[in-house]
């Protein structure tokens, strides 16, 4: 009887796949589909709220095209504060810039209600599936799938398997395999 339950177990969907890299503790990065506010002190014009595109850049008044994707909140801060002076309208600005919205993750498969769900730090396999309404009846509830975008390159993403602690990133998508028996 042991051996028919290893059997089995070792031919479940996913059972194959590696462990996802765990998140990195590397501080946050932009990416497409993050919002920003910028806050430039005694400039309510400068301050403003902006998504980041799919080329990861912002449009920032006065200064243009503004690269976004791949870097900390406070780098994008001084590269707005630094085209600043360079531009010459401002002198010695203050410029911080505040993550107001990841980008959402995605919960597929054996949930209630998959789809799109809004990111929050700290946020595991298991509150992203509390999100989507809990596993259905069918569902495997130990591990699920995972494909986790790598970088700012375009199609550059790594697949693995996920526990339920593991803690997710903004962009992941999550696989909630169907059980055979």
């Amino acid at each position: 009887m042991l051996s028919l339950a290893i059997g089995v177990e070792g031919c479940a969907p996913g059972s194959k796949l590696a462990p996802l890299p765990p998140a990195t503790d590397a501080g946050y990065v932009l990416g497409p589909s993050d919002q920003i506010r910028v806050i430039t002190y005694n400039e309510p014009q400068l301050t403003n709220t902006f998504t980041v595109g799919d080329q990861g850049t912002i449009a920032f008044p006065l200064i243009g095209t503004v690269h976004a994707a791949g870097m900390a909140a406070n780098e994008v801060a001084s590269t707005i504060s630094t085209s600043l002076v360079q531009k010459k309208l401002l002198s010695d600005p203050s410029v911080s810039v505040e993550i107001t919205q990841y980008r959402p993750i995605f919960v597929l498969g054996e949930v209630s209600h998959p789809g799109q769900y809004p990111y929050q730090p700290g946020m595991t396999m298991l509150s992203g599936v509390a999100l989507a309404g809990g596993f259905t009846y069918r569902a495997i509830t130990g591990y699920a799938g995972a494909v986790r975008s790598q970088g700012e390159e375009a199609g550059h993403a790594i697949e693995g398997k996920v526990g339920r602690a593991t803690y997710l990133q903004p962009g992941d998508v999550i696989t909630i395999y169907e059980r055979y028996f």
